[in-house]
C-alpha cells in the first residue's frame, strides 16, 4: 500500500508540473520556452526528490540545464575534463564537475569572468573557453548551454538582463572559435538560483557566475 501510494503521488506531481509548463509556454510563446523548460526541470527534480527520498540527486538532475531536445546520454568526460583543467581552469578557480544528470559543468566565478556590472569576457578566461570550443568542434555529439547568474544587489530587471548578456558572451565567444550556434543555448537566471548567502560580500561573489554545461545527445 505504501509503495502504491508513493507512486500515485509521483505521477500526480509530474502531471501537474507538466500541465503548468504547458500553460506557461503557451502564454509566453517561443521566446520563453528555454526558461520554462529549465524551471520545469528544476521543479520536477526537487519535487521527485522529496517524494522518492533522494532529494540531492533529483534536484541536481533537474536544476541544471533542464529538459533539452534529444535528451542527455551517458558520456565519458575524462578527456574533455582533463583538457579543460589543463587549460588553466584549475589555477583560475574554474570548477569542472561531472554532474549526476550526465552533464559536465564548467563553473566560471566572477573574478575571472566579468568585471562588476559588465559582460565583457576577461582575457585570462579565454584559454579555458578555447579548450571547451575544441572539445565541441572535435565531438559533434556534444552540446553546450551557458547559464548566467547574478547576486541580488540591484533591481531584478537589471540583474536579469546582465545574466542573459553574460551567458550570451560565453556562447558568442565559443561561436567565434568555430562551434555551430545550432549546438548551443544560453539562458539568464538573474539572482534566482543563489549558491551562497547574498547578505555577505563573499556569498554575493559566489553567486555572480556563469555555469557552462556540456552534454551529449543521441546521434
Amino acid at each position: 500500500m505504501r509503495v502504491t501510494t508513493r507512486f500515485t503521488r509521483v505521477a500526480c506531481y509530474v502531471g501537474a508540473v507538466a500541465l503548468v509548463a504547458g500553460c506557461a509556454t503557451g502564454e509566453m510563446g517561443q521566446g520563453g520556452r528555454t526558461a520554462v523548460g529549465a524551471g520545469t526541470g528544476a521543479a520536477v527534480g526537487a519535487g521527485l526528490g522529496a517524494l522518492i527520498g533522494d532529494s540531492s540527486r533529483a534536484a541536481a538532475i533537474g536544476a541544471g540545464i533542464g529538459a533539452v531536445a534529444g535528451g542527455i546520454v551517458g558520456y565519458n568526460w575524462a578527456g574533455v575534463k582533463n583538457d579543460v583543467e589543463q587549460s588553466g581552469a584549475t589555477g583560475l578557480g574554474v570548477d569542472v564537475t561531472e554532474m549526476p544528470d550526465g552533464t559536465l559543468r564548467v563553473n566560471i566565478p566572477s573574478h575571472v569572468s566579468f568585471d562588476t556590472g559588465k559582460y565583457d569576457l576577461k582575457p585570462e578566461l579565454l584559454p579555458v573557453l578555447d579548450s571547451v570550443a575544441r572539445a565541441l568542434v572535435q565531438h559533434p555529439e556534444l552540446r553546450a548551454k551557458a547559464i548566467g547568474h547574478t547576486d541580488s544587489t540591484g533591481s531584478m530587471q537589471v540583474n536579469q538582463t546582465l545574466s542573459v548578456n553574460r551567458a550570451n558572451s560565453v556562447i558568442n565567444y565559443l561561436s567565434s572559435r568555430g562551434v555551430p550556434g545550432s549546438r548551443m543555448m544560453s539562458e539568464g537566471r538573474g539572482p534566482n538560483n543563489p549558491v551562497a548567502d547574498n547578505s555577505t560580500a563573499q556569498g554575493r561573489a559566489m553567486n555572480r557566475r556563469v555555469e557552462l554545461y556540456l552534454y551529449a545527445v543521441q546521434q
